[in-house]
């Protein structure tokens, strides 16, 4: 069952056999949650929102034809649902402490070796928040989600080479609100 595509598989949820949902939310629950939580850096709240893309795709899987990638279907469903959480004042309070969210380093690495890392991970996702929503959903996309550009064109509404140029530009202003911060 596995070796079915998104496609193939939400066409069938269209059909009626809604027990095939379950493949699709097995297969892109943690990069939807990545997404979402990168977007708002609230935990539970992304948790909230991925359950909603998911109920939201069942409500309306009448509108999935099957001609594009479901993935651009799924994150474009997505992205309205964090329009709809920021309308409803869900943007309070982004920021958490991220110290469990800094990969776990292996057995050996010093404490001042951690400590730096969570620092440098502290800072990176304070350069993050101050990102308009435009350049950090772009940037989480290709570089979080390792989403290829034709993909994040399709996802937009936008052609691959607008994706790369707006990847580009939202890189080069991270690295300058990073590197403002660093100061």
């Amino acid at each position: 069952m596995n070796a079915l595509s998104d496609n193939t598989i939400m066409l069938r949820v269209k059909a009626g056999d809604l027990d095939r949902m379950g493949l699709l939310f097995q297969r892109h629950y943690r990069a939807l949650y990545g997404f979402l939580f990168h977007m708002t850096y609230q935990r539970e709240a992304s948790e909230d929102m991925v359950q909603t893309v998911f109920y939201k795709m069942l409500r309306y899987r009448s509108s999935f034809t099957g001609e594009g990638e479901f993935m651009a279907w799924m994150y474009q469903i997505a992205r309205n649902v964090l329009k709809d959480n920021a309308k409803k004042g869900g943007k309070q309070g982004v920021y958490q402490d991220i110290s469990e969210l800094a990969d776990r380093l292996p057995g050996g690495t010093s404490a001042d070796e951690h400590l730096e890392k969570k620092q440098a991970n502290a800072g990176l996702y304070n350069a993050m928040e101050k990102l308009s929503d435009d350049n950090r959903e772009i940037l989480t996309l290709s570089r979080f989600q390792e989403l290829k550009y034709q993909e994040i064109g399709q996802i937009l509404g936008i052609t691959e080479g607008a994706a790369k140029v707006r990847a580009f530009r939202a890189m080069q202003e991270l690295k300058d609100i990073y590197a403002k911060m660093e100061r």
